[in-house]
């Protein structure tokens, strides 16, 4: 089962399919709020089922790639973690044929606001607007490269600092031994940049993505590196799959009990864990 509704929906959907047993695919946020999560995770241990959560750059070989170059660094100096891209619309009004449904009652665009702005509520407390957009901003772009940043650098100690203008957020994270810069935005203009760049002493690993609403444009991995005399620059782009078919690929392989999923509910709730202390830092 496929939950890819709006993220206000997210949970209803996957209890009703957890509840008639079937195996779940739930999109990126899974839910808003601890509680959500916990129901999840209680109606899946209940239903002996599993639910895996949607983050497809997670599975582009580039980026697992890059994860075993980082985990062999003898150091880490620092670390950037951006992305800053145009809005959708700029890339799919470009490359595909959309249908947009103009019928959809205004009780029901009503019904979703609020239930969105209640979850936000229940998940933050009360909070200004900006904060709340935060959060939802955080739910959506931020959770692609939170998740990312998690599985290749691990769970940072805190955030040093936080700042919001608008569509923009940046954030300090400290870990044991070095720093990582997030940055991330939304405007108007006709470019993605999304990367991760982690710099050891003498090497610097860097996966590049590219927009997903452009099918089979590669995720990318670069190693700078000195050696020696040398500096040597190498582009390694193992494959055009794109990673929304591995993703799908392993979602199979879950399900026909050969692999056990690797973006767990649990693993979400680390998500949820930073989205916290990100809120947290805003307000302080």
């Amino acid at each position: 089962m496929f939950v890819v509704n709006s993220t206000e929906y997210h949970t209803d959907a996957a209890l009703a399919a957890i509840q008639h047993g079937k195996h779940v695919l739930i999109e990126k946020p899974m839910c808003l709020t601890h509680a959500e999560a916990d129901a999840i995770i209680k109606a899946r241990d209940k239903a002996g089922v599993h639910v895996m959560v949607g983050y497809m750059r997670r599975f582009a070989p580039a980026f697992l790639q890059a994860v075993e170059q980082v985990r062999a660094l003898e150091k880490i100096n620092y670390a950037r973690v951006r992305d800053i891209i145009g809005q959708n619309a700029l890339f799919i009004n470009q490359s595909s044929v959309v249908l947009r449904p103009t019928d959809i009652p205004q009780e029901a665009i009503r019904e979703r606001a609020e239930r969105g702005n209640q979850m936000v509520t229940a998940a933050i407390g009360d909070a200004s607007s900006d904060l709340q957009r935060t959060y939802h901003l955080l739910g959506g772009l931020s959770s692609h490269d939170l998740s990312a940043m998690r599985e290749i650098l691990g769970m940072p100690e805190r955030v040093v600092a936080a700042q919001q203008h608008g569509s923009f957020l940046t954030v300090l994270f400290a870990y044991n031994d070095f720093t990582t810069l997030y940055e991330v935005g939304i405007d108007r203009n006709r470019r993605f940049d999304a990367h991760i760049v982690v710099y050891g002493d003498t090497r610097e690993v860097h996966v590049q993505y590219d927009t997903p609403y452009i099918r089979h444009l590669p995720t990318r991995l670069f190693l700078n590196e000195t050696q020696g005399d040398a500096f040597e620059r190498r582009e390694i782009r193992p494959t055009f799959t794109d990673p929304y078919t591995l993703e799908l690929q392993h979602f199979y392989e879950v399900v026909t009990g050969t692999a056990q999923p690797k973006t767990t509910p649990e693993d979400f709730l680390q998500d949820l864990d930073l989205f916290h202390m990100i809120i947290g830092a805003l307000r302080s």
